[in-house]
């Protein structure tokens, strides 16, 4: 098949998004598909080994859910688009995040192939672009022949305006790339008991909650330490300054660190923590702290809920609740043997999320769909 993978995020800056997209493509020319990216880029060229990409827009940042969208907003380049749509020949084109401004609304404008919609985000108080846009979104919407929602939550939050049957297909993890044989950080390794924090200086990380919880465990325990793994900001300088103002000991922020150390990093703990507060779809950081063979505490928010099972894979507590935080860090910091148990629990499930397993479900889905739209009768309602 020839498949148009379109993305409105910049592709030049790494995210999630990009990243299920650059992933989908590795596989999909593994399984001998002729695959084409297109998305906006701040990059003049991006060279890819199992993909074209064709660029589309300038992006600029502009604030959503919590964080910065980089996305094209300029409706000049629809001409464009219409072009590479026509000179592509596309069998399949793939939106991701159909609805955003403004490349997937150009593509399926422009499409004649069968058209495909991925869904990543979830927000528990809705989203305003959808509230606000959907009387011009339905049109867009109505030019999707299936859809794909990366968890429930996805799901749920695309629903509420726009309801029908949608396909949950979640995002996957690398699982050559996150394992358990890793070779550690060397100087994290001197006997004392890792809790690892990974995630972007943003509040609804929940990294507050985490440095008032480890407070409460270095009053009962000292061979732990907390290592803060993230891109420096002013939010991180002010969260660094609170703990030297309380002398709060072994805690590290390591800063930023190569997207090639972040499985070691993973590996390295004793405990992954992710103390988020809400507007997370899917819990990759979980699968990806799971296939290192690390157990986790996490907040019991949609998204996370949706791919760990509390007391199995880890603990999930209540959100934004530093004495839940505390107690169940301590509980798994002094159970050795529970660690080990969800060590391999977490492993197995892991295996569930491999890119190779979830490239497949979605081939096969654009197969279902292409031959119920080739077979009309298929959704005709049966005779009486």
């Amino acid at each position: 098949m020839k498949i148009g993978l379109v993305s409105p995020y910049d592709f030049a800056v790494p995210g999630g998004v990009g990243n299920h997209i650059a992933q989908l493509a590795e596989h999909f020319s593994i399984l001998g598909h002729d695959v084409v990216i297109s998305a906006p880029s701040s990059a003049r060229t991006i060279e890819l080994p199992y993909a074209r990409f064709l660029s589309v827009g300038a992006p600029v940042g502009l604030p959503a859910g919590g964080s910065v969208a980089r996305i094209s907003v300029s409706f000049r380049h629809a001409k464009e688009v219409q072009r590479i749509v026509r000179t592509e020949g596309f069998d399949i084109i793939h939106v991701h995040e159909p609805l955003m401004p403004v490349v997937p609304v150009h593509y399926l404008q422009a499409s004649q192939a069968i058209n495909i919609g991925t869904f990543h985000a979830a927000q528990e108080d809705g989203n305003l672009m959808y509230r606000f846009m959907k009387g011009l979104a339905r049109r867009w919407f109505g030019k999707l022949d299936g859809k794909i929602a990366v968890s429930p939550a996805a799901a749920r939050l695309i629903s509420r305006y726009f309801p029908g049957y949608y396909n949950v297909i979640p995002n996957g993890i690398d699982t050559t790339r996150f394992n358990p044989d890793l070779e550690p950080i060397h100087e994290l390794q001197d006997g004392k008991l890792n809790i690892l924090f990974l995630g972007r200086p943003e509040k609804r990380k929940g990294l507050r909650y985490l440095l008032r919880a480890f407070r409460q465990v270095r009053r009962e325990m000292d061979n732990v330490r907390l290592v803060i793994v993230g891109p420096p900001s002013r939010l991180t300088q002010a969260q660094k300054a609170w703990v030297e103002r309380r002398g709060i000991p072994d805690v590290v922020f390591a800063g930023y660190v190569p997207a090639e150390d972040v499985p070691r990093y993973y590996r390295t703990a004793d405990i992954y923590c992710a103390p988020n507060i809400g507007n997370e779809s899917f819990g990759l950081v979980l699968i990806e702290a799971m296939a290192c063979g690390t157990p986790i505490v996490a907040s019991n928010i949609e998204g996370f809920g949706d791919v760990m099972t509390h007391g199995v894979e880890g603990l999930l507590v209540r959100p934004n609740d530093e004495d839940a935080l505390a107690t169940a860090l301590l509980q798994l910091l002094k159970s050795p043997e529970r660690r080990a148990q969800m060590t391999l629990l977490g492993r197995s499930r892991a295996e569930q999320f491999s890119w190779e397993r979830i490239s497949a479900s979605i081939i096969s889905y654009y197969e279902r769909i292409a031959y119920e739209k080739s077979n009309p009768s298929l959704s005709e309602e049966p005779e009486v």
